[in-house]
This record gives structure tokens, sequence and C-alpha cells, in this order.
């Protein structure tokens, strides 16, 4: 989750948009969800195996490098998720991060944050855009989904583990929500 502070005093908070509920209701009614809190390295590990998490989403929000803590804390899932072998999605920040946790570098792109924008490649229509950074090239292992018009890498899935990932953010669609979305995610984690 985004890691927020506190308006009046000093407190970090974990934070997560409205918005994720209700996509995940239209998307997956059948599952149960619980959102993780930054606990850092180990700590998370312990908490998602009392919890018997399965599936994971890392959500968008915050650069890389902004917030430490979640940096930390979303890597050691990806090492937990790949060890375990299980499911993940990664939206905007989300993808970064899986991206960058494959070795490869982002870069900065320009006319992406608050607009939209058509996708092509297995993945064609039209996506919601809030970023301002992109990988660099598909992540080794990985075989690129979508991209804009101008070549950025818009959509990413793994070779060889059950991992997907998206730059636009299916929570901020109108419900009912986008169909392909829904049936994305329910491919991957059904």
């Amino acid at each position: 989750m985004r890691i927020t502070s506190a308006q009046s005093y000093r407190e970090p908070r974990d934070a997560i948009a409205h918005d994720w509920a209700a996509f995940l209701a239209a998307a997956l009614p059948e599952v149960a969800w619980l959102f993780l809190p930054n606990l850092g390295k180990g700590r998370i590990r312990e908490y998602c195996q009392s919890w018997g998490i399965n599936r994971l989403i890392l959500t968008g929000g915050d650069d890389l490098d902004a917030t430490p803590l979640r940096d930390e804390t979303e890597w050691d899932l990806l090492d937990w998720a790949k060890q375990e072998d299980l499911p993940v999605l990664g939206v905007c920040r989300g993808m970064q991060i899986m991206a960058h946790y494959a070795g490869c570098a982002l870069i900065p792109v320009a006319g992406h944050a608050g607009t939209r924008h058509p996708v092509t490649g297995t993945i064609i229509k039209e996506v919601n855009s809030f970023h301002t950074y992109a990988p660099e090239v598909c992540p080794e292992g990985f075989e690129a989904l979508a991209y804009t018009q101008a070549g950025e890498i818009e959509a990413i899935r793994s070779r060889h583990m059950p991992w997907e990932a998206w730059m636009w953010h299916p929570e901020r669609e109108p419900a009912p929500f986008d169909t392909t979305d829904k049936l994305r995610i329910r491919s991957l984690f059904l």
C-alpha cells in the first residue's frame, strides 16, 4: 500500500484507495482479500504466512525509492512469491517494481500522468494513465503484452511464473469496470 502521513502530526500510515475493494468485489466476488501493511523484510512474510495469503497485488502510488519501507516490503514479497510460485498482479508502481526486480531499468516517460491513451499488442484497449516511469525494455523472462503508440511497454507477463503487470489502474475505471481487466485477473488468480 501507499505510505502517507497524517495531516496534523507525524505518523506514517499505509493507505489504499477505496476503489480497490469495489474492483475486487466485481472481478473476484468469491475471493477474500486482506490489504497488507508495509512491515519490511522478513516481517511481511511471517504476516502473510500467518494469514494464509496465496495471491498478491502490488498496487500503484509512489515512485520507487520514494518510500524505502514500501520498496523493501514489496521486494521481499516478490522474493516470497517467486519461492512459493504465487500469482502476482502488479499495477502501475507494482509493474515498475516487478520490472526492476527482474533487472530492468526504469525510464521517465512524458504525457502519461492523468490521461488516457490506446494500447496495442496482445491487449488492445484504451487505458487510464497515472505514471511518469516505465520499463526501459521488456524484462528478461517476461513478454510484453501491451505497448503505447510510441512503443513504451504498458503490460508484461512472466514466461515462467504466474505474474502479470499493467501500467493502468483497473480500479480507477467506472463500475462495472473493464471486462478485459476482470477476465485477466480472474485468469491469473483462479
